[in-house]
């Protein structure tokens, strides 16, 4: 489906939907803040949890069976109460093109109920994504293994698996960073993924991208990133595309991909040598044969000076063991074009892995009562802890305040 483009509306309709208390937690979060026409929705056994969840579409499930608690890291009592709800989840995601699915997974509610919400999604021809947190090494083995098990259950309900383990926050922040501030860092990485996606296929574009071609990418797909950079400064088409192919919080880059969708955007003074530049630095790190779709806007949101580059890379032959494939492409574009390197200013960006019907990815992380995304751009690296308003246990919340 194209949806066709009028000033900033668009006939595709996205929803982005958080099951369990990461999930919650991190649409809650979201929706603060979030410009464009995108719905939220907040899944929960636990009826406290969810009424602290400022969005407008709240969907209790479980009632009956849970009497208002969680899913006591029970993944089978997680699925079993969207059973008991699953016309109200029907009608939630009824009329949607895109879904964005988000849970911390290692707990009860996120692992058992997404991959059913997902299965309610795909089944009704929705094109669905989902992002979702592996728990903190210091979680134990107990959640990481339930965590693997339902990314194992999610590979083939849904079109792509963003996997992002807790533990790469580590690599953004400093021992300074407060906790909430670490986990908005998280949640950035979703935020980029779903903000990304949607500038792509609403903002009005010099070279527009659609819903035709992301859906091209995504819909099957094996192994992905998505990457997010917005760079300012003398060689900020070169920064900004370097952030979001490399990032300190995944395992992989975009060396290698088979297909790539990407988006550069700017002000009026965008010139077509950057988008060149950022072109053959994207061409030059995948594979030669790679179908490559790509998209050119003028954003207004954007700071006086500042470019952007969304990259989605699909089609990993290699996948490592943290990743699934993702997507396919469309058009092609043939970047034989050159690029140069100098100074730079302002960074900022945000990359994140996806896995879906292929592969998986196992580190030892996984929680339930948070997801969201790393977020990454240039952030000082290194930190020993971190707490989770999501999924750390009460007690070691305590502990360390």
């Amino acid at each position: 489906m194209s949806g066709k483009k009028t000033g900033y509306q668009c006939a595709v309709k996205v929803k982005v939907v958080g099951v369990g208390g990461g999930g919650g937690n991190a649409v809650s979060r979201m929706s603060d803040d979030f410009v464009r026409g995108v719905e939220f929705i907040a899944v929960n056994t636990d009826l406290q949890d969810l009424e602290l969840c400022h969005v407008r579409k709240k969907i209790h499930i479980g009632k009956n069976l849970t009497g208002g608690l969680g899913a006591g890291m029970n993944p089978e009592m997680g699925a079993r109460s969207v059973e008991e709800n699953k016309n109200e989840i029907v009608e939630a995601l009824s009329g949607a093109d895109l879904i964005f699915l988000t849970a911390g997974f290692g707990g009860g509610t996120g692992t058992g109920a997404l991959p059913v919400v997902a299965e309610i999604a795909k089944e009704n021809g929705i094109l669905t994504v989902a992002v979702i947190t592996k728990p903190f090494s210091f979680e134990g083995v107990q959640r990481s293994r339930i965590a693997q098990e339902g990314i194992v259950k999610l590979r083939d309900k849904v079109d792509a698996l963003i996997v992002i383990p807790n533990d790469r926050i580590f690599s953004i922040i400093n021992k300074d960073t407060p906790i909430v501030k670490a986990f908005l860092e998280i949640d950035e990485v979703l935020k980029n993924a779903v903000q990304g996606i949607v500038d792509l296929i609403v903002t009005p574009g010099i070279i527009n991208v659609d819903f035709a071609d992301v859906k091209t990418v995504m819909q099957n797909a094996g192994s992905a990133i998505v990457g997010v950079g917005v760079a300012g400064g003398q060689e900020r088409a070169i920064d900004a595309v370097r952030q979001a192919i490399n990032s300190p919080l995944l395992e992989v880059s975009a060396d290698g991909a088979k297909g790539v969708l990407f988006g550069v955007s700017g002000g009026r003074d965008l010139k077509m040598t950057e988008i060149n530049e950022a072109a053959k630095i994207i061409t030059e790190a995948v594979d030669p044969s790679a179908k490559i779709i790509f998209g050119a806007y003028y954003d207004k949101k954007l700071k006086l000076g500042q470019i952007k580059v969304t990259v989605i890379a699909t089609g990993f032959s290699d996948a490592r063991p943290a990743l699934g494939s993702l997507f396919s492409s469309g058009s092609i574009l043939s970047a034989g074009m050159s690029g140069r390197a100098t100074d730079t200013t302002k960074k900022e960006g945000s990359f994140l892995t996806i896995e879906t019907e292929k592969k998986e990815e196992f580190l030892p992380f996984s929680t339930e009562k948070r997801n969201s995304s790393g977020s990454g751009i240039s952030k000082e690296k290194e930190e020993k802890r971190s707490e989770s308003v999501w999924d750390i246990p009460t007690f070691l919340r305590r502990k360390k305040k």
